[in-house]
């Protein structure tokens, strides 16, 4: 593990937030906002996010990325362009279409779509965590709006 160049590289997460689920890595959505929280847990930096959670697992599984060799690889002090390759060379083989569709389905996931366990969870967080007055109807909205990016 090359510390010196993680710790260049993670942000401290409980100072900042990681980018938005919609930033993309490796044309991926989810992918930058997964190793910003990889490289923090890496650097001890991650506050309450956690690596690999739910949302980082849209990405993981539909790459067919195993999130442990991911965070071997992300230990290295890899950058974005790296990490990006690496991806790419990784991930199953899906033609650029597919991944495109994919990335819109997500950033177009409602709340209502998600399953009822996740459902319910979102009820509670978004009373909590996210501006009042904000309607929420898309689930990368609730990580945009408690985050004050829109």
């Amino acid at each position: 593990m090359s510390t010196e160049k993680l710790k260049l590289l993670a942000k401290d997460l409980t100072k900042e937030f990681p980018r938005s689920p919609r930033a993309k890595l490796g044309d991926y959505v989810l992918a930058a906002r997964c190793i910003d929280k990889c490289r923090a847990v890496l650097n001890g930096t991650q506050g309450e996010y956690h690596y690999a959670c739910p949302l980082d697992q849209q990405f993981l599984q539909f790459a067919e990325i195993n999130p442990e060799e991911l965070k071997t690889f992300v230990a290295t002090g890899a950058t974005d362009d790296e990490i990006g390759q690496w991806i790419t060379t990784h991930a199953k083989k899906r033609s650029r279409a597919a991944v495109v569709q994919w990335n819109n389905k997500e950033r177009d996931t409602r709340l209502s779509d998600l399953p009822p366990e996740t459902q319910e969870f979102m009820e509670d967080y978004i009373q909590k965590y996210v501006p009042r007055n904000r309607p929420v109807y898309h689930w990368f909205d609730v990580f945009d709006l408690e985050e004050q990016r829109i």
